[in-house]
């Protein structure tokens, strides 16, 4: 055998290099090369010799179900050495523990959780104090604007019989009120 017919066995040693393509093409690649290439080699079209056709054809045929059904181009892969999903490498720390515990003498904080806040964190605290105060200026505006007894303090300087004669006053007034809902 020459070079020349080890090289081309090598290259149609699988069905994507028969097809011309290579391991990544899609299923649309697969069925463009698989229609140029049964045209050119169809026994009945092409000028070739009709064994050398047949053989072929039939061999682009066998690659062409192969590759084109989801289940058997995956186990097909898999014998051929081609994987989508990457290399997959064993560890480098293959024969050691899984968990090592953490060595906190090589930290300077006391433990992991114990760190400086990062910028993003201390502005999110920031946003959260000034929402927080803003709240409270919000409600006690509302409250002063509206008047709310709750906020007034100061009961009329009156002596302790004249203060009990008032709340007395008061609560006679609001239990004859009525509301009407």
């Amino acid at each position: 055998m020459s070079q020349t017919e080890t090289k081309a066995q090598n290259n149609e040693s699988t069905y994507y290099a028969l097809l011309g393509l290579h391991p990544s093409a899609s299923v649309i690649d697969i069925r463009r090369a698989y229609r140029e290439l049964s045209k050119q080699y169809h026994p009945d079209t092409t000028e070739l010799p009709a064994t050398v056709a047949t053989d072929k054809f039939q061999q682009i045929n066998e690659a062409y179900a192969t590759l084109s059904h989801p289940e058997r181009r995956l186990s097909y892969d898999v014998k051929i050495g081609y994987s989508r999903f990457g290399i997959i490498q064993a560890p480098t720390d293959l024969n050691h523990p899984a968990h090592q515990p953490y060595n906190f003498s090589k930290s300077m904080y006391l433990d992991a959780s114990d760190r400086p806040l990062s910028s993003g964190e201390i502005f999110v605290l920031f946003v959260l104090g000034l929402t927080f105060v803003g709240c409270l200026v919000l409600a006690i505006a509302i409250a002063v604007i509206r008047g709310d007894t709750n906020l007034q303090t100061q009961l009329p300087t009156l002596n302790t019989q004249q203060q009990i004669t008032h709340i007395s006053q008061l609560s006679q007034t609001t239990a004859n009120t009525t509301f009407d809902f």
